[in-house]
């Protein structure tokens, strides 16, 4: 076991105190989710809250031993973590566990492990270590293809296992990229990809075609002229949305699954025949409608604590992972909901707030990747618990059920919260 040279060192007790909260509150809830009406053993095996104690329990034993670490030793390994973390990913090709039609989990035993809960804090030390090398100018193109592709690569082969939610969590480092000088015309063009893809898909090719000839029309004539582009450079711009708007919807008829289909359609509203649409609500938004009822249902303050109707009969499918927020909603209600938010609120500035802290920049990159990763994972699901987004299957951090999940969330974590402990060591 690699030890600290230096024994001065202080861990941020904020963090580590909000983190025990989370997973503390997290534990509650998948015991309502979960239990039968008869809770006589906390620590039975055959239930699911069972199982989520002992992963509690071993997850302290990880925090241990991460802080255990000499903190130079995860940037110095990073690019090893990183490859290792590829070559798991590759093996499911060969030895995964099929569940719910995603090849992400090795079996073992009667027990699952999913190697894309790892790859994100070993994608986060890669990118960390990449940018803060003296060779990288995060100016230049060759160093942002670069390191686009440190991204690319792992989002690819979870994306080839078919599990589309775990990818889109790697749009997270692109607020990485631009804290670390990415141009700003980057993050416009991609807020401006999705703005096309959703008008594309809502209100058609055409009529998406003719806003953005309005808005090019427009910004064309609002310029200085001795500041205005060519004419030629506007007609380029349009082409581009068109033909991009024009794919996104092919890629919607013809790439897609029917499930996923739906449930682009389901959230946009773009099925008009109601026989169609009342099927398409029973098939794919039953989990949403169920969460939405139970949520709405806990009102102010909650039916309290293992009292959830809508929880203890089940109503809700995945409510002990992906839609856990349902239960929050019925048994804490508002007050209780709210607290959650805030709490997820706090450790993202917490977090942020000592990146910006740090002497060196591979930890202020990685605590800005830990940050992301947590706000998009956050956003997204409680987003799509409340119907605000669409269903994608993404836990929400240190509460959802699972030992890969809440193990992987942790490593994150903490080894940041080793990293700002050696800040006072650094020069």
């Amino acid at each position: 076991m690699l030890r600290e040279n230096q024994r001065r060192f202080k861990f941020d007790w904020i963090t580590i105190i909000l983190f025990i909260l989370l997973v503390g509150f997290g534990y509650l809830n998948i015991l309502s989710a979960s239990h039968d009406g008869d809770i006589s053993n906390y620590f039975d095996t055959s239930q699911l809250y069972g199982k989520q104690l002992i992963f509690i329990g071993l997850t302290f034993v990880l925090i241990i031993i991460i802080l255990s670490f000499e903190a130079k030793f995860y940037e110095r390994f990073a690019s090893i973590i990183y490859l290792g973390a590829l070559l798991a990913l590759l093996g499911l090709f060969i030895f995964g566990k099929e569940i719910n039609g995603a090849r992400s989990w090795y079996g073992i035993g009667s027990m699952t492990l999913q190697p894309s809960e790892f790859a994100k804090f070993a994608t986060a030390l890669a990118v960390g270590k990449y940018i803060s090398d003296l060779q990288t100018n995060m100016q230049t193109l060759k160093d942002q293809l670069r390191v686009v592709a440190i991204i690319f690569v792992p989002a690819l082969f979870i994306l080839l296992q078919n599990d589309a939610g775990s990818t889109i969590v790697y749009l997270a480092f692109f607020f990485v990229l631009y804290r670390e000088g990415l141009q700003q015309i980057y993050l416009v063009m991609g807020l401006s990809l999705i703005v096309l893809a959703i008008l594309g898909l809502k209100f058609g090719v055409l009529i998406t075609a003719l806003l953005a000839t309005s808005i090019l029309i427009t910004s064309f004539f609002l310029r200085k002229k001795k500041k205005r582009e060519s004419i030629f450079q506007y007609i380029l711009v349009l082409l581009v949305a068109v033909g991009f708007s024009y794919g996104v919807k092919l890629f919607y008829e013809h790439g897609l699954k029917a499930h996923q289909q739906n449930r682009i359609s389901l959230w946009l509203r773009l099925e008009k025949d109601p026989v169609k649409l009342e099927r398409m609500k029973k098939a794919e938004a039953y989990n949403l409608i169920q969460s939405e009822q139970a949520i709405s249902s806990g009102g102010l303050v909650g039916k309290g604590f293992l009292q959830g109707t809508r929880t203890t009969g089940k109503f809700v499918p995945e409510q002990e992972t992906d839609y856990i927020f349902s239960t929050v909603g019925e048994e804490w209600g508002f007050l209780g909901s709210s607290i959650v938010v805030l709490l997820f609120v706090f450790l993202i500035i917490r977090i942020l707030y000592l990146a910006e802290a740090q002497k060196s920049q591979f930890s202020r990159v990685y605590g800005y990747g830990v940050a992301s990763i947590l706000f998009v994972h956050f956003t997204i699901n409680i987003g799509m618990v409340m119907g605000l987004i669409p269903t994608v299957g993404i836990p929400l951090p240190f509460f959802s059920y699972g030992g890969s999940g809440l193990w992987g969330f942790t490593i994150l974590l903490f080894i940041f919260v080793k990293l700002d402990s050696n800040k006072i060591n650094e020069w």
